[in-house]
């Protein structure tokens, strides 16, 4: 975390004495894939600009076992999911922020039966609360009038319902917010999810991720935004795939903020 970024970790501040606001879960890609690191960052700065006290876990922080729960390794999953709620659960941990839909899905929905009990929200509803509070305040700035589509998470979308978080954000951001044939309920996976992610491609005659760039580039956008680092990955690599469209951006929802605001 170069750049002057205040991200204070949760032993920090205990030792001061304070219990931040929320924690902010990163998440594995958000720590160590150099492209999720920027959406982790443009979180951060929207964080700073609106005052909003956080802190991170740090090396306290270990995966949350999603994967190995969707590969079937569920004796693993419970040993990762009950490190991790041992140490928030000491640290008195109530709300958690985090800009992965897996990590989000995870600890909402499977953590309680472990005895991880905590409010979850996926960064871009955080976001949305902040603006609906006053804490934060969204300028279109480079992207206006810009075409944008968003391609639902399904762990964000299908999976919990949250569809409408995402679009208000990127609609105050005063662009043309065009929707893919198969968008919400009915969107399609990036081909990622499912601990897709991490091993190859099965037979057949066409990649998941480049059937759904197909989708995103059918509504002729300047910019794909995702919200999940996994989708950015995939939605990257689709559109690097094609030659016409190869300019185009893949853009988390956090760093559209950020950028547009200059922070």
């Amino acid at each position: 975390m170069a750049e002057n970024l205040t991200v204070p970790t949760m032993a920090e501040m205990m030792a001061q004495g304070k219990q931040p606001e929320v924690l902010f879960w990163v998440g594995c890609a958000g720590s160590f894939d150099d492209r999720a690191k920027k959406i982790t960052k443009a979180f951060v700065k929207i964080l700073n600009r609106a005052n909003v006290p956080f802190a991170v876990l740090g090396t306290e922080e270990s995966c949350t076992g999603d994967p190995a729960k969707r590969a079937g390794n569920e004796f693993l999953f419970q040993m990762q999911a009950m490190m991790n709620i041992q140490v928030m659960n000491a640290y008195e941990v109530k709300k958690i922020v985090t800009a992965c839909p897996h990590c989000f899905n995870t600890i909402k929905n499977e953590y309680p039966e472990l005895g991880g009990l905590y409010e979850v929200m996926h960064h871009t509803q955080f976001l949305k609360s902040l603006l609906d509070d006053g804490r934060l305040s969204i300028e279109g700035g480079q992207f206006k009038g810009r075409r944008i589509t968003f391609h639902d998470p399904c762990y964000l979308g299908r999976a919990n319902n949250v569809y409408e978080a995402p679009r208000d954000l990127i609609q105050k951001l005063d662009v043309e917010l065009v929707e893919m044939k198969r968008s919400r309920a009915n969107g399609l996976c990036c081909g990622a999810g499912g601990a897709q992610m991490f091993k190859d491609a099965e037979p057949g005659n066409k990649e998941v991720n480049i059937e759904r760039t197909e989708d995103a580039l059918e509504t002729k956008p300047d910019i794909i935004a995702a919200g999940c680092p996994f989708c950015n990955t995939m939605m990257t690599d689709g559109v690097k795939n094609k030659e016409k469209e190869a300019s185009i951006k893949v853009m988390d929802v956090a760093e559209l903020i950020a950028n547009a605001q200059d922070l």
